[in-house]
């Protein structure tokens, strides 16, 4: 169906094509603008999640039981943990590093699609029957189109999205680098990283260009894993169930939350490395210890059973298995 010319349009009282165009190029950024909203609320919720996952604990555990009435020594949960650090820094304080965040979001939110077309450039005739190449940013559009119960195509748009997704990150990690390093600096009250270019300069003098990208291949093994498992999941469960798209919908939401607690671990290790090797305290010994790279971040987190800290909002239990701990941090209470 074509759409009217404007002034058609407008006598018979029908959206012209102009109109429908508007409407399409405003809710994208409606959704971008709502995304915005709720990342600066729920930001002192990820600034207490970054610190849990830099393994700074400055509140005792106290003698408790799980979700399951075992006895153990529980740790703060995140809410006690966010009025802590309003205790500490004020209201304001909450949000040290969100402007970082929220640039390098939108810069990552502006630029990934076209820095994806650039690289991509046009599909190979030989991709033609698979609908790989052709971008459709829906949350299920992307896997499946039915038709009676039936899947029609492949997944739409499923390496055109893998590619977006990769030039995402790589646009918004020097900026998530120097957003974590910002929260970092309450791990030992240092203003290295006050501003938004005053840490791009410490970053620069001290550590060159790498240092902008510490941490960046364990988040896109996590981000790329969780995004190929969540896509096939909701892909084949559409194309052997015959689901609507409602429930394909659901499906696809349960799917991405299992993939990202598996792949939780990647997210604990690229948050420590993007500080270790600066010169906050936080990366470094006693702080934390010294890793060769990431694999041995991992391989240590996991031997010490702190791989996953920082994943539960509520009854976090203290998993500490050495039983060593800098002075920094809170004494650990007997467990009777």
């Amino acid at each position: 169906m074509h759409a009217l010319d404007p002034e058609t349009a407008r006598i018979v009282g029908l959206p012209s094509g102009n109109d429908e165009r508007k409407e399409d190029e405003i809710e994208p950024a409606l959704r971008f603008g709502f995304r915005l909203v709720c990342s600066t609320a729920l930001y002192p919720l990820e600034y207490a999640k970054t610190l849990i996952q830099l393994g700074y604990e400055p509140i005792a555990p106290r003698p408790g039981r799980t979700l399951f009435g075992a006895k153990r020594l529980m740790l703060p949960n995140i809410f006690q943990y966010a009025a802590y650090i309003k205790s500490v820094d004020g209201f304001f304080g909450c949000f040290r590093g969100l402007s970082a965040r929220l640039l390098g979001n939108m810069l990552s939110s502006y630029y990934s699609e076209r820095m994806a077309v650039v690289v991509i450039g046009k599909a190979p005739n030989r991709f033609d029957d698979f609908d790989w190449f052709e971008a459709t940013y829906e949350d299920i559009d992307e896997y499946m189109v039915t038709k009676d119960g039936k899947v029609q195509t492949r997944p739409a748009g499923l390496v055109r999205k893998a590619v977006t997704h990769i030039c995402g990150i790589l646009i918004s990690h020097p900026f998530h680098v120097v957003s974590i390093r910002m929260m970092a600096q309450f791990i030992g009250r240092e203003h290295m990283y006050d501003g938004l270019f005053g840490s791009i300069r410490e970053i620069w003098a001290h550590e060159g260009i790498g240092g902008f990208f510490s941490g960046l291949i364990p988040r896109m093994v996590m981000e790329l894993s969780c995004m190929a498992l969540t896509s096939s999941i909701t892909y084949l469960f559409a194309k052997y169930s015959g689901a609507n798209k409602t429930t394909c919908g659901h499906v696809n939401t349960i799917a991405h939350f299992s993939v990202t607690s598996v792949f939780y671990p990647y997210h604990v290790v690229s948050t420590c490395m993007a500080v270790q090797g600066s010169r906050l305290k936080a990366g470094n010994p006693p702080m934390m210890d010294h890793y060769i790279n990431w694999r041995d971040c991992y391989a240590r987190l996991l031997l010490d059973r702190q791989h996953k800290r920082g994943s539960s909002f509520f009854f976090r239990t203290v998993a500490r298995v050495s039983g060593k701990h800098s002075d920094s941090f809170a004494p650990y209470p007997e467990l009777k």
